[in-house]
């Protein structure tokens, strides 16, 4: 099994443990994806995604026991956060709706998405259990990046771009997160589109350096310089920073039917 940071495998093992306690026999498979599967974890930062496989789905009473595992967890671990979703080895693959446990608190609906699957299958790890078997195939994932693209994250742009003004009051440390996050957000659906596959943020950035034209370059290494903590900045106005964080994401969703279908 591939080597995890400390605080994760100790805080996984505390999780298996006390899953066998409170709901014996029921935990079947403990896999992992996201960043860890990425190999970019960042520690104080990034989440444990994981997907927990039970024998049954989980009935009311061990509802109650699964939220106070993640309770008994979040107390002692600060960081990181656990999010995931609890199956049974039949919702493997699909898009079910789920037991998902997230931002601290557990609800029930739809969670799931081809990423997810695409990932488990390519790069995910088995904590424990048997290896899953998935079927997914790349047609799925570009289809649903592509429309990830023009609905959420062209949503997301528009109300960004409509409250630019609002926007440059908040302060630095906020902007910089948001600039982040978009930024090489929307550049790992660029990767997905053209390389039919899933990379890191960090990677997404590095990546669009070597294939996107030179004018965009400057926001990009902004957002690589906030993710890896780095206090250079090109753009020292927040509202440029902003509005290139905007002229980019309509530059990508404007491009992604041409990307995804070149």
């Amino acid at each position: 099994m591939r080597e995890l940071p400390i605080v994760v495998n100790d805080l996984l093992n505390e999780y298996i443990d006390l899953v066998n306690e409170y709901m014996p026999n029921q935990l079947e498979g403990l896999y992992l994806h996201g960043s860890l599967a990425l190999d970019a974890f960042v520690e104080g930062s990034s989440d444990i995604d994981f997907i927990a496989v039970t024998q049954s789905g989980l009935t009311e009473s061990e509802l109650k026991k699964a939220k106070e595992i993640h309770r008994i967890l979040a107390d002692k671990y600060q960081f990181p956060e656990m999010d995931g979703v609890y199956l049974t080895q039949n919702d493997l693959g699909t898009l079910c709706e789920c037991f998902y446990y997230n931002n601290g608190t557990m609800n029930y609906g739809h969670f799931l998405n081809p990423v997810t699957w695409w990932l488990l299958k390519k790069n995910g790890i088995v904590i424990y259990g048997d290896v899953p078997v998935i079927e997914i195939n790349a047609n799925d994932l570009v289809s649903y990046t592509y429309e990830n693209m023009n609905t959420y994250w062209a949503n997301r742009i528009q109300t960004f771009e409509e409250s630019i003004d609002e926007i440059t009051h908040i302060a630095d440390s906020e902007i910089d997160r948001e600039v982040e996050w978009t930024v090489l957000g929307i550049l790992r659906q660029f990767y997905t589109l053209r390389e039919k596959d899933i990379i890191s943020k960090q990677g997404a950035g590095e990546y669009s350096l070597k294939h996107l034209p030179e004018k965009w370059h400057p926001i990009i290494v902004d957002a690589i310089n906030i993710r890896r903590g780095e206090e250079n900045r090109y753009y020292a106005r927040k509202r440029d920073r902003i509005e290139e964080t905007i002229k980019l994401s309509k530059y990508l969703i404007s491009q992604s039917a041409a990307i995804k279908n070149k």
